[in-house]
């Protein structure tokens, strides 16, 4: 339950510092990191709030139906994460070291972007780390 409320925080910071002035030149690169992390967002906040509902509700969650939708669901949003961050991490590398667009265009915030490609690289590791989890705990039932 911690680990799905943590990914939402970081899931929407990651979004928020990519979404803050996002020009159309420089912005087209991370819409596919926008969008993931916004599935990712649902994906997470709705894990979170079935463990909050089980728990108050003393429901098992153990159905081996359930879990593999689970190990499913943390399967596919962990690739489009992954994805996503990697993609935008070459948009960065593309216009901070080899086009040099950062240095000379100052009204650029790619400080802000390389802070939202991070994070979408935490936000990865930290869906990873839950998928893993979750296939173990397949595995079990």
């Amino acid at each position: 339950m911690v680990v799905e409320f943590l990914q939402a925080i970081l899931v929407f910071i990651s979004s928020s510092t990519s979404l803050v002035d996002v020009d159309y030149d420089f912005g087209v690169g991370f819409s596919y990191l926008i969008a993931s992390m916004g599935l990712q967002l649902l994906w997470s906040f709705g894990l979170a709030c079935l463990d909050v509902y089980a728990l108050r509700g003393k429901k098992d969650l153990q159905n081996p139906i359930l879990v593999s939708l689970f190990v499913v669901g943390d399967w596919v949003t962990a690739m489009l994460s992954l994805a996503a961050a990697c993609s935008s991490a070459g948009v960065v590398v593309l216009y901070e070291k080899d086009i040099k667009y950062c240095n000379t265009q100052s009204q650029y915030p790619c400080l802000r972007y390389e802070v939202a490609v991070a994070l979408s690289f935490v936000t990865w590791i930290q869906i990873a780390v839950s998928s893993h989890v979750t296939f173990w705990i397949l595995a079990s039932v």
